[in-house]
């Protein structure tokens, strides 16, 4: 079974088993709009891929944590959207959750989601209750204080931020509780595998930057400039489209090459360069510098 596929499947059975019967139907509806849209399912995915690394002998546990992972991701996401922050209309090509289903609901369905994380990371102990209270700080440093990803979003109501920190906050937390999730729900030490999601949450931040400036709306699922628009750090502001790609390009390298001797190491490698990839692609900047700025056709720092 691929990793995706797992991911959907174990997202599915435990969103349905932790939301029970009887919940306000609207309600339900708008966390199914907000869960079940696309998206990469990029934390789970690691989660799961270091949990094989490390012999994935409790497959129910290392599932209940990367679902729990993906909820709290979507959660940001909802509230990330609404008229407070971002005012976005559409989120992976759909409209946003306050769009389909009102503020409110909005409100409540990032709520909700945030709990049923921790309910469905409490379901999922099993046998291992004994993994349970690492895995829930774990989850818990992710997201909150001091460097999770409430704090990344706080940072942006700050006069000033420090780009790395708030990148770190605003995105690597998140992966880095991913990669650790994965070690910890078999029971084994995290820090090894801390680097690889520090280095790859913070490329997925500054990719987004990037292409919050090349892409396009169709394309990209959601708004663009919207950083410029709510004058937030931005890698592609501070350091030059070229230095951003390029930047990009090194944190890339810094993942693949934080990789613990395992088994699995080709594996994780070519997960790192298949989201490369995807989330930055040779193509589409060569067609922006072709279109924008035809003294940097051939790219610079596009080698990923």
């Amino acid at each position: 079974m691929s990793l995706i596929t797992r991911a959907e499947q174990a997202l599915s059975t435990h969103f349905e088993q932790a939301a029970g019967v009887g919940g306000p139907p609207r309600l339900l509806a708008a966390m199914r709009h907000a869960v079940f849209s696309g998206g990469a399912r990029i934390r789970p995915q690691l989660c799961m891929a270091v949990a094989i690394a490390c012999g994935d002998e409790a497959p129910q546990l290392t599932n209940a944590a990367a679902v729990s992972l993906e909820l709290m991701h979507c959660a940001s996401l909802v509230h990330d959207d609404m008229p407070a922050f971002d005012n976005a209309d559409t989120r992976r090509g759909r409209p946003t959750v306050h769009k389909a289903f009102s503020e409110p609901l909005a409100l409540l369905t990032g709520d909700a989601l945030i709990v049923m994380a921790y309910r469905v990371m409490l379901q999922g102990a099993g046998p291992h209750p004994e993994r349970l209270a690492a895995l829930m700080d774990n989850l818990t440093l992710g997201v909150g204080l001091p460097h999770g990803i409430v704090a990344g979003q706080a940072w942006e109501c700050e006069t000033s931020a420090d780009l790395g920190q708030y990148q770190r906050a605003k995105t690597g937390a998140l992966f880095v509780s991913a990669t650790c999730a994965g070690a910890l729900s078999c029971g084994q030490r995290p820090e090894p595998w801390a680097p690889l999601g520090a280095y790859l949450g913070e490329a997925y931040q500054v990719a987004d930057d990037i292409r919050d400036v090349i892409a396009d709306a169709a394309s990209l699922g959601k708004p663009v400039g919207q950083d410029a628009l709510h004058a937030r750090p931005s890698s592609a502001q501070a350091l030059g489209l070229d230095g951003a790609i390029a930047h990009f390009d090194h944190l890339i390298d810094q993942a693949a090459s934080s990789i613990p001797a395992c088994s699995c190491r080709d594996m994780l490698r070519q997960l790192v360069q298949l989201e490369a990839e995807r989330l930055v692609p040779k193509a589409l900047c060569e067609g922006y510098f072709k279109t924008h700025a035809p003294a940097h056709a051939g790219g610079v720092g596009l080698t990923h």
